[in-house]
C-alpha cells in the first residue's frame, strides 16, 4: 500500500528511543519542513520513553493520545543504533498502530509513517513493510528529504531550491566524471624535483614550496590503518599496505591510524586490553619501520592522549613526523579518548605546542569538528580554530595546517560551508606574517559519504569541487587535501580503495576547473549569498572573540582556554560526559537554520554573537579561575 500524497494542513511527528540521542538529523528534516509551511511536533522524553517500550499497552495508550492531541497524519520514527534493535522496534510500532486502528486505511488519522536508521536497517524495512513507509539512510540532500516525504515541489521555498542547486550541481558533475571513468586515467605526480624529497629532511613546507613553484596539484593526504584482532599481523599488515600506497605514489602523506592504546598506553604492557579499530604500534621500532617503507611519502599520526609531550618528540625522532595534531579541550575525559581532564589536557597541549615550536614543524588544530559533533553552532566551529591558531602563535609555531571538515553536520549547505571556511581563513590569515604561515586543508565531513560507494564517489568528486570553489581564483588553493575514501561509510579503506579516492579527487579538481574556466559552472568567488554569509559569520566571530578577550584574563594560557569553555563562550548542547562541570556550555540550544546551525532562543529565533558571548562573559568574570576549577 503507497502513502497518500501529503496534504498542505498536514502535522509531521517525530520520535526516537529515548536511549537513541541522534537528534541531528530529525531536527534538520523539521527545520525543512518548517519552511516548506508544515507544523511538525518533536515528541518529547516522555513519549519517546513510550515508543521505546511499545509492547506495553499504557505506553500505547500515550502514543495514541499524543498523535490525535497534536493532529499528526504523518509519523517519523528515527533509530540510529543498533540496526537489528531498529527495525524489531519499528515492526512492534507498526504493530501496535494497526491493533489501534490509527493507518489512514484503518480509518486512522497516519497517512504516512517514515524510518530513519542505519543502511541494514533500512533495508530490512524496505522488505518488511514495502513502500508504504518511506526510509532515510541519512545520505538525502534537502530536495532529496522533501522528494521522500512527498512534499508537493511548489511548495519549497525558493531560497531552498536554488541553495540546494548549488550542492544538486556538484552531485551531479561528480556523477558524469565517475559514471565516465575518467579518474581511471590520473597517475601519480612526480615531486622529486627538491634536495630533500623523501629523506629524513623532507618538509611539508618543502613539499609545498615545490609544488607550488612547479604548479602541482595539492598534497594529497589520506588516513590509513587496517583492523586485525591480533596485534603483531594487524602491525604487519600496515606495513604492507604502507609499502604498496609508497609503491603507486598517489599518497604524499601518510597519516597513521593509530589505535586507542597506542594514543594512550604506548611503550606499556597492554596484556588483555581491547585494542579496538587502528594500527596497535607499541615500539619506537615500529614506527621507524613505518617510516622505512613509506619512503618518499611523509608521514604523520595521532598525538597521545598522555605523556602528550614526550610522544611528539618520539614521533619527530622515530616518522620525522609532517605536522602535529592537537586537539585542546578534546581526547581526554570529556569525549572518553583520554585520561586526563580538561585542564590537564589543555597543560599538555600547551606544553606540547612549544615542543612543535622548537622543531619548526606545523601544527594542526584537531578541534572545530569535534565542537561540531557535540551540536557546535558555525560560529563556534570557526572561533574554536581561531583561539587555537593564536595560542599557536604567541607560543612561537611557524605554521599552521588549517584543517576544515565540510558537511559538518552533513545537512550544511555548500554555500554555508563556503562561508564559513572563508570567514575562518580570514581570520587566521589575520596572524600571517614573515614568521607565520597558513596552509588550507578542506576534508569531507566523517558522516556524509553514503554506504552505496556509486554515490559515495560521486560525492568525493562533489565535495572535491566545494574544496576548490573555498578560493576559485587561487591555483595554488588549497596547499593540502584530506581525501576521506569513499568507502568510509561502507569499510576500511584499503590501498586501493585509497588510490583510487585520491584519482577520483584529482580528475574532480582538473574538470571542475576545467569547467570554470569555460563559463560552464559558477564562479563562486561573485556568489553574493556566499559573500553575505561570510560576513556575517566573520562579525559574529569577531564579536565572541572580543568578549573573550575583554573577559578572560590571559585567554591563551591553559586556564584561559580552560576558563572559556567552562563559562560557556563555545556552546556544545550534545555533550555527554562533564555535564556539570560544562554546564554553561551546555545550556545553550542549537539547531539547522538556512544550511548551517546557530544557538536560538526558545522560539527557534538565533541569538546574537554578542549577545550570548555577554552571558559568557558574565560568568568568567563571576567567578574566579580556582572557583571555576
Amino acid at each position: 500500500m503507497m502513502a497518500s500524497a501529503v496534504q498542505r494542513n498536514e502535522v509531521f511527528g517525530f520520535v526516537r528511543p529515548y536511549v537513541d540521542a541522534h537528534t541531528l538529523g530529525v531536527a534538520t528534516v523539521e527545520h525543512l519542513l518548517r519552511d516548506c509551511g508544515y507544523r511538525t511536533v518533536m515528541a518529547d522524553a516522555r513519549i519517546c520513553e513510550a515508543v521505546g517500550r511499545p509492547s506495553r499497552l499504557d505506553n500505547v495508550a500515550i502514543l495514541e493520545r499524543w498523535i490525535k492531541e497534536q493532529g499528526i497524519s504523518r509519523l517519523g520514527f528515527s533509530y540510529r543504533l543498533d540496526p537489528a534493535e531498529g527495525v524489531e522496534l519499528f515492526g512492534r510500532l507498526v504493530d501496535r498502530l494497526r491493533s489501534r486502528r490509527l493507518l489512514d486505511a484503518q480509518g486512522g488519522p497516519l497517512r504516512g509513517l517514515y524510518f530513519a536508521g542505519l543502511p541494514s536497517a533500512c533495508d530490512a524495512v524496505r522488505r518488511e513493510h514495502g513502500d508504504w513507509v518511506g526510509v532515510f539512510v541519512g545520505d538525502e540532500t534537502p530536495v532529496e528529504t522533501l522528494n521522500k516525504l512527498g512534499i508537493p515541489p511548489h511548495l519549497v521555498p525558493n531560497e531552498i531550491s536554488q541553495h540546494a542547486a548549488y550542492d544538486d550541481t556538484r552531485l551531479t558533475f561528480g556523477r558524469d566524471l565517475v559514471k565516465a571513468g575518467r579518474h581511471l586515467a590520473v597517475g601519480p605526480v612526480d615531486r622529486s624535483g627538491y634536495p630533500e624529497f623523501g629523506t629524513a629532511s623532507d618538509t611539508l613546507a618543502a613539499r609545498v614550496a615545490h609544488g607550488k613553484e612547479r604548479g602541482l596539484p595539492p598534497i594529497m593526504r589520506a588516513h590509513v590503518g587496517p583492523y586485525e584482532p591480533n596485534r603483531a599481523r594487524a602491525v604487519q599488515s600496515f606495513l604492507d599496505w604502507t609499502q604498496q600506497l609508497a609503491a603507486a605514489g598517489f599518497l604524499d602523506v601518510l597519516s597513521i591510524g593509530t589505535s586507542q592504546l597506542t594514543q594512550s598506553d604506548f611503550g606499556k604492557d597492554w596484556g588483555d586490553k581491547p585494542n579496538g579499530g587502528g594500527v596497535p604500534i607499541n615500539s619506537e621500532g615500529e614506527f621507524r619501520a613505518v617510516w622505512q617503507v613509506a619512503r618518499p611519502m611523509l608521514v604523520r599520526t595521532y598525538a597521545g592522549t598522555r605523556n602528550i609531550p614526550a610522544l611528539a618528540r618520539m614521533y619527530e625522532e622515530t616518522i620525522h613526523i609532517a605536522w602535529h595534531a592537537l586537539s585542546f579541550w578534546w581526547f581526554c575525559l570529556i569525549d572518553g579518548r583520554g585520561p586526563h581532564t580538561v585542564q590537564e589536557n589543555l597543560r599538555e597541549h600547551v606544553e606540547t605546542l612549544r615542543v612543535i615550536a622548537e622543531t619548526g614543524k606545523p601544527f594542526e588544530p584537531n578541534i572545530p569538528h569535534h565542537f561540531a559533533f557535540r551540536g557546535a553552532d558555525d560560529v563556534t566551529y570557526i572561533v574554536s580554530a581561531v583561539l587555537a591558531a593564536r595560542t599557536a602563535k604567541r607560543l612561537g609555531v611557524r605554521r599552521l595546517v588549517l584543517q576544515t571538515m565540510l558537511n559538518t553536520p552533513k545537512y550544511t549547505w555548500g554555500i554555508q560551508d563556503l562561508a564559513k571556511v572563508r570567514a575562518l581563513l580570514a581570520l587566521a590569515r589575520e596572524l600571517v606574517d614573515e614568521q607565520f604561515t597558513v596552509y588550507l586543508q578542506p576534508r569531507a565531513g566523517l558522516d556524509y559519504f553514503s554506504p552505496d560507494l556509486d554515490k559515495a564517489k560521486a560525492q568525493l568528486a562533489a565535495v572535491t569541487a566545494l574544496m576548490d570553489d573555498i578560493e576559485p581564483n587561487d591555483p595554488t588553493s588549497p596547499q593540502i587535501i584530506h581525501v576521506v575514501s569513499y568507502s568510509e561509510a561502507s569499510h576500511l579503506a584499503d590501498p586501493a580503495v585509497v588510490n583510487e579516492s585520491v584519482q577520483i579527487t584529482r580528475a574532480a579538481l582538473d574538470e571542475y576547473r576545467r569547467l570554470r574556466a569555460g563559463g560552464e559552472v559558477e564562479d563562486m568567488a561573485r556568489n553574493r549569498e556566499v559573500a553575505r554569509r561570510k560576513k556575517h559569520l566573520l562579525t559574529e566571530a569577531r564579536a565572541v572573540i572580543e568578549e573573550i578577550e575583554a573577559s578572560i584574563p590571559d585567554p591563551y594560557s591553559p586556564e584561559g582556554l580552560y576558563r572559556i569553555f567552562w563559562a560557556g563562550f563555545l556552546p556544545v548542547p550534545y555533550l555527554w560526559e562533564g555535564r556539570e562541570e560544562f554546564r554553561h556550555a551546555l545550556a545553550w540550544r542549537t539547531q539547522p537554520v538556512d544550511g548551517g546551525v546557530a544557538v536560538v532562543d526558545e522560539q527557534g529565533k538565533p541569538i546574537q554573537a554578542r549577545a550570548r558571548a555577554k552571558v559568557a562573559a558574565d560568568f568568567a568574570r563571576s567567578q574566579t579561575s580556582s572557583t571555576a576549577e
